[in-house]
């Protein structure tokens, strides 16, 4: 159980380095494009991405969790789990292209055929390298997850960058999108040494389908209330309305999306080994909980406070009209940082069934209000959608937890901190820069300290948390001097 604790925390710091490492990357990559290329191009690819992105959420049919959840998993199952992912792959991959006709016809863009068909092929490389990927989960090598994951960003960044000079516009995000899975499946096979065997008809992967499967359907239904508004904008406003609502929504997404990403994927796989260690598994969840809200919270509220000095420097000044829609979907973001850490203890304990329900209950709301906002235009979508969600925190919340080893109160203290210290260092930081330089970057290098200097004195000494993270730096230490020692057994 110590070796399992001290490779938990040694993952979530690799993890948590990595994809610092990747937020660099993506909002590199996307200063750079955005120079490079119009906001027309980015709306055309978003246009083909609303559509075939709902494909994404059966690109493994949630084999990948459910091979990770499961205590012990047989080589005949993860090969017969492999050809299965393959298999959903190619049937993605046609259904997608099969959908060209349909997408260029619903957007009335005949250049968007190509386009669909070109993305599709995304699909069956994603495919290949999915086992792969959940075995490097289940031996709990993140350090190797993370070097792929940073290796793979870089690459296909490279890629794109190297179009989009060459002037090939939006071909240039096709190439990217298409570049991502083949380097990292390639670099998943290569890491993992792993060539899977032929499938076999009796390998007991029922179990793994049904939980899968559930995971999936959750997904399916999480994407398409999540991504409506996309396809509205896109039909009712245009390319360019799509292309800024969809930078905007994608840029402020980059912390949360990261560090959620970053920090589920360890706690996800160290709370299914904990499922029958209750006091264990309440421990591990609320210190990982309590480590992704320091570091989302404050980074959040930071992209309202300067959201325009942000796109200004990140994107430049063609894409000014993203600003207000950037501060205006802080609120749903919030809620995204302070929700979404729950479905790892969900998923966890095998209780994927009551987030169906939960997605059931928001979808139709979220729906509901694009179609308020919408005769608004982008802005008008991003207010409707982030009232949506404000509301809709405390009951997901509760019931998250209900029945749990966690309490609602546990939570609302967990989260109390870190948003109080936010909100406190946002508004010192607004004050602070209200009177400077018009210079962005002044603004933001000036304010990004006061920020971080504030939201730190707060959350260490007012909050009084000090301890909290002088023990996590203390655990990595000690584990950073200990040998990998033999991986968990997959």
């Amino acid at each position: 159980m110590k070796d399992l604790k001290e490779r938990a925390v040694r993952g979530v710091l690799a993890r948590v380095c990595a994809q610092a490492a990747n937020v660099l990357l993506r909002v590199g990559s996307l200063a750079i494009l955005a120079r490079l290329l119009e906001p027309a191009d980015f709306g055309l690819v978003g246009m083909v991405t609303a559509f075939t992105g709902v494909l994404n959420l059966f690109r493994d049919f949630g084999l990948s969790a459910a091979s990770v959840q499961r205590a012990r998993v047989t080589e005949e199952q993860k090969a017969t789990l492999f050809w299965v992912n393959v298999l959903v792959g190619a049937i993605l991959a046609a259904t997608a292209a099969g959908l060209a006709p349909v997408v260029a016809g619903f957007y009335h863009e005949p250049r968007l055929y190509w386009v669909t068909i070109l993305m599709a092929s995304a699909f069956l490389f994603n495919a290949a390298g999915i086992q792969h990927s959940a075995l490097l989960q289940r031996q709990m090598r993140f350090t190797t997850l993370s070097a792929i994951d940073t290796g793979s960003w870089i690459v296909s960044t490279g890629v794109a960058i190297g179009a989009a000079k060459a002037g090939f516009g939006y071909w240039a995000l096709v190439a990217m999108t298409v570049a991502l899975p083949l380097t990292a499946t390639t670099a998943f096979w290569l890491a993992t040494a792993w060539a899977p065997g032929m499938p076999h008809r009796r390998a007991g992967i029922r179990p793994l389908m049904r939980f899968g499967g559930t995971i999936t359907v959750n997904g399916l239904i999480v994407y398409v209330s999540s991504n409506f508004e996309k396809v509205l904008l896109g039909r009712f406003w245009g390319a360019e309305a799509i292309g800024i609502y969809g930078r905007a929504y994608q840029l402020i997404r980059i912390p949360t999306d990261t560090l959620n990403g970053a920090v589920g994927e360890v706690a996800f796989s160290a709370l299914s080994r904990l499922q029958d260690d209750p006091a264990r598994l309440r421990s591990y969840f609320l210190k990982g909980y309590s480590l992704v809200l320091a570091l989302t919270l404050p980074a959040t509220v930071g992209c309202c406070v300067f959201a325009g000095d942000l796109i200004g420097v990140l994107l430049g000044p063609k894409w000014r009209e993203a600003a207000p829609i950037f501060r205006l979907l802080t609120p749903t973001i919030l809620v995204f940082a302070i929700a979404n850490p729950l479905s790892w203890l969900l998923s966890a304990i095998g209780m994927v069934g009551r987030g169906v329900k939960m997605s059931l209950v928001i979808a139709p709301l979220m729906i509901a209000s694009y179609l308020l906002g919408l005769p608004y235009g982008p802005q008008g979508v991003a207010i409707a959608y982030s009232t949506v969600m404000v509301l809709w925190l405390v009951p997901v919340t509760a019931w998250s937890v209900h029945g749990t080893v966690i309490s609602l109160r546990e939570i609302m203290t967990t989260v109390s901190r870190p948003l109080a210290s936010s909100a406190v260092a946002g508004t010192v930081a607004f004050g602070v820069c209200s009177w400077c330089s018009q210079s962005h970057w002044v603004r933001l290098i000036l304010g990004g300290t006061v920020l971080i200097g504030t939201y730190a004195g707060m959350l260490l000494f007012i909050m009084d948390q000090r301890a909290v993270y002088l023990d996590l730096y203390r655990r990595f230490a000690r584990s950073s001097r200990v040998e990998e020692g033999a991986v968990v057994s997959a």
